[in-house]
């Protein structure tokens, strides 16, 4: 497998931009292997290290990137585990947020807040649990155990929610 390898400085002042910087290689999805930040090759990665490239230097830093291969196969296995486990850690949390949205469904189903503006607020939570999965997905390299668990989580939203819809509806429509 081909790899991309990034090792960079940035001066500690401003610290806004070492923030910058690290939430930029968190966004696609780079692991900190020790002393360096590594992604999965691909054209599309290198170009956005490129663009992160001048960044780094507008901010004063200096960009080392690299692409290769890892020599020892037990090296190559330990990075992929460490990405494994960075994804299950995402979409563990996008689980756990699902079970908050079960939660929340059935309180208001229990209370019988059947109003819509209820089915506004669980949209937006159910829209928001969508993109940020389709974020995780998207820096899934190695398609972690997790996604498929997280999928089923979120269609079970969507059920809930649609099914939560059908009774404001029908409640609505018999008082109008």
């Amino acid at each position: 497998m081909k790899w991309l390898f990034i090792s960079y400085t940035v001066p500690s002042n401003p610290s806004r931009a070492r923030v910058f910087i690290w939430r930029e290689l968190k966004k696609l999805g780079a692991i900190n292997y020790q002393t360096v930040w590594v992604l999965p090759y691909s054209k599309e990665i290198l170009d956005k290290a490129q663009s992160l490239r001048e960044i780094i230097e507008n901010y004063g830093g200096e960009v080392f990137l690299l692409e290769g291969k890892i020599l020892n196969s037990d090296d190559e296995k330990k990075i992929i585990n460490v990405f494994i486990d960075a994804r299950n850690k995402e979409y563990r949390e996008i689980i756990n947020k699902c079970e908050d949205f079960f939660e929340e469904i059935s309180n208001e189903i229990e209370r019988q807040n059947f109003i819509f503006a209820e089915i506004e607020e669980n949209e937006e939570e159910l829209e928001k649990l969508k993109k940020w999965f389709k974020k995780v997905e998207k820096r899934d390299f190695v398609n972690a155990p997790l996604k498929k668990e997280a999928i089923e989580k979120l269609k079970k939203c969507t059920k809930l929610f649609e099914e939560f819809s059908k009774k404001v509806y029908k409640l609505k429509s018999k008082e109008d």
